[in-house]
């Protein structure tokens, strides 16, 4: 089973992809913040990362850079979903290999999931 961990502090949104994934198969954890999501994506081992950029504790630049400094998450997918646009993104997020890019409010649930599975090749 294809494995999606979901790093966003909105809990309506958290819970509202998680459904989604999980009604299309995924085995789905959530995090509400960027440390709590470094701790959960090293024990779950997803094979992709969806991640907010702005949370509380930990954004989701600071929680990418400290994943992909580790040997378990060099190679992890990562997709940001954010309401940040592009325009206001850390120019960074490049140089940390991120898959995708997608603006909440601009793509549904059922989209977001479509290009899940493009990225991951399902």
């Amino acid at each position: 089973m294809t494995k999606i961990a979901i790093i966003e502090d909105d809990s309506v949104i958290n819970q509202m992809y998680r459904m989604k994934f999980e009604a299309d198969g995924f085995e789905v954890q959530v995090a509400d913040n960027g440390k709590s999501g470094i701790t959960m994506v090293e024990s779950f081992k997803p094979d992709m990362i969806l991640m907010d950029l702005q949370m509380p504790e930990m954004g989701g630049e600071e929680a990418l850079e400290h994943i992909r400094s580790q040997s378990w998450g060099k190679t992890i997918p990562v997709i940001i979903l954010t309401n940040l646009g592009i325009e206001e993104s850390p120019k960074k997020l490049k140089d940390l290999g991120i898959q995708n890019y997608i603006v909440k409010a601009e793509l549904t649930p059922s989209e977001v999931v479509e290009r899940v599975k493009e990225a991951l090749g399902l």
